[in-house]
This record gives structure tokens, sequence and C-alpha cells, in this order.
């Protein structure tokens, strides 16, 4: 069985960089055990002071767009042009039915893995999205405590996921492709309109003439949107990470973002608001588990829930009654 160290021990091992400490706390912060999450609480108000000094990036993309190739390319630049120490994480609650999907990213990442001033970290095979947000948010806090100045959250899946990954990134990137099809249209509005930059991707060969079609189509629709509260103008670029080409503009939009935002005072509001959803969040999620682990809900939750299957009882009726067993 593995050590179990203090507190202080994983703040400092996290503090000075120690990737095995680091990959021990985050695993910590993803447990669910009590005793693990209580050890958690306490390693995250020690290394809380020394987090909030990152570029946090958001990436999402429909299926096929290419993310695990682009967030390589985009990574090793960074690294190599910029001096940037980078933690890639990924949000994907839907890894438990699909088998280790976010492992294989990490294998594909062969280049980017084996640089010793990037980690990537696969998310934990979740039931459900709010467990793996939670997580998420937590190991962004310990990653820029030990020394990450830019990090990368990835989302896996389509729909709910990316929601999530908007309220805990500073700038949200979209990947699109050139004629994805009509079948995307709906997916699409609703990430579009939570983006801050879209980036063709595969933009090389006999793709680069319709990529650049796109381009102006998608600018074009991201013009009927109104100008949001950080007073910045989504802009969409072309990029290909077979030819390490498009990526320095796309980095060049995220600086001139984060100037923008940090000038204006929205990139802080931004933050704070952010750590109030994950209050609420955190809140909410806690009720629910304390609610289901009542041992009189226990008790009666087959009976309650059985009489609902059958449409004896309305939901809300069943809810209210579980409801009066806590009190």
């Amino acid at each position: 069985m593995p050590k179990r160290f203090s507190p202080d021990e994983y703040a400092a091992g996290v503090l000075s960089g120690n990737r095995v400490l680091l990959s021990r706390a985050i695993t910590l912060v993803e447990s669910t055990l009590p005793s693990d999450q209580a050890l958690a609480h306490e390693v995250m108000e020690l290394v809380l002071p020394h987090a909030g000094k990152s570029v946090r990036v958001g990436i999402t993309g429909v299926p096929g767009v290419g993310k695990s190739t682009f967030i390589e390319a985009f990574g090793n630049y960074l690294l190599e042009h910029h001096g940037k120490k980078l933690a890639v994480l990924a949000i994907d609650p839907t890894s438990q039915r699909t088998g280790g999907s976010i492992l294989g990213d990490k294998t594909r990442m062969e280049t980017l893995s084996a640089n010793p001033k990037a980690y990537i970290r696969p998310s934990p095979a979740g039931k459900t999205l709010g467990g793996v947000a939670r997580s998420t948010r937590e190991s962004i806090l310990l990653c820029e405590a030990a020394g990450f100045d830019v990090i990368f959250v990835e989302t896996v899946g389509v729909g709910q996921s990316e929601t999530a990954v908007h309220e805990m990134v500073d700038f949200f990137l979209l990947l699109m492709l050139a004629g994805a099809g009509d079948e995307l249209q709906g997916i699409k509005k609703g990430i579009m309109e939570m983006a801050d930059a879209i980036a063709i991707t595969k933009a090389d060969g006999a793709n680069l003439s319709a990529a650049t079609s796109a381009q102006a189509e998608y600018q074009g629709a991201l013009h009927l949107f109104p100008l949001g509260a950080s007073k910045w103008s989504p802009r969409v670029t072309v990029c290909s990470a077979f030819e390490k080409s498009g990526l320095a503009p796309i980095w060049e939009l995220v600086t001139e973002y984060v100037q923008l935002t940090q000038g204006n005072g929205y990139f802080q509001h931004r933050r704070q608001e952010q750590n109030l959803h994950w209050l609420r969040h955190s809140i909410r999620q806690q009720l629910e588990e304390r609610f289901y682990q009542h041992p009189a809900v226990k008790a009666q939750w087959e009976a309650v829930s059985g009489q609902v299957t059958q449409g004896q009882k309305s939901p809300f009726a069943a809810a209210a009654e579980l409801f009066r067993l806590l009190t």
C-alpha cells in the first residue's frame, strides 16, 4: 500500500514541482472516500495561495476534428517558442462507457507527454459529469501551484461537458472542420455562443481552400452574436497540426484576449464568478451525496422509487416524502 503523506508533505511536493506528489494529490482530489476528501481539502487550502497564475484554455471540438493531434502540436509550439510549462487535463464523463478514450489520447500525444515541461493527466472514469468536473477544477489549481503557467482543459464528449469546461477556463477555443455537415448545426450553435475563438483544423493540401471558405462563413456567423461583457469579438482562424501551421496566430489571440480582459477588469471578475459557481456546485453536490447516504432515505428508497416507477406516486410527492425523513 503506498505511503499516506501528510497535508504539509503533499503541499511541499506540489509546490516544488514533484510530478509524483502532484499526481498523488490529483488522485486524492478525485477520490470519493471521506478520509481522502478530508485530506484533499487540507492540501487544497495549503496550495491555494500559490495557484491562479496560469492562463486556462478550454479546448473542444466536433468528432473527427483532431483534438489530440492539435493539442500536441499547439502544446509543443508553446513549449518550444514561448518557454511555457503546460498541463493538459481532460474532462470525459463518458469514459466509463467508451473504455479509456482519454488514455488513448495520452498515448497519441507521444512527443508532448515525453517533454519534461508538459504534464498530461487523464480524467477518471466518472459516473457523473459533476464529479469529474469538480476534480478537474481542483486539478487546475494543483497544476498552477506546481508551476504550470498554461493549462489546457480538453473536453472529450460533446454536450454538457462544454458548459462545465467553460465555467473553469479563461479562454474557450472551439475546433471545427470545414464542411462538417448540417447534422452538426445544433451542436455548433450552442458551443459557438461560448467560443472566444474558432480554429478550422486540417487546413492543408486539398482542404486548405475549403477551410479558408469556412473561416469566412464562421466569422460572419459570429458577428450575429452580441458583444459580451468581456468586450471581446471572437475570431476565426485556420490551422494545420500536420504542417504545424497557423499555431502562432491562435496563441496571439489568446494573449490578446488576456491583455484586453485584464485591462478592462473582466478577467478577474470572470474568475470570481467562476469561484462562486463552483461554490454553489459543491454545495449542491454535497447536499445530494448526504441526502442519498442518509440512513432513513436509504431504508425507504426502494419502496418509494418503486411507487414512482409504477405510477402510484408522483415524483414531486415522493421527493417531498423523502425530504421529510431528514428532519
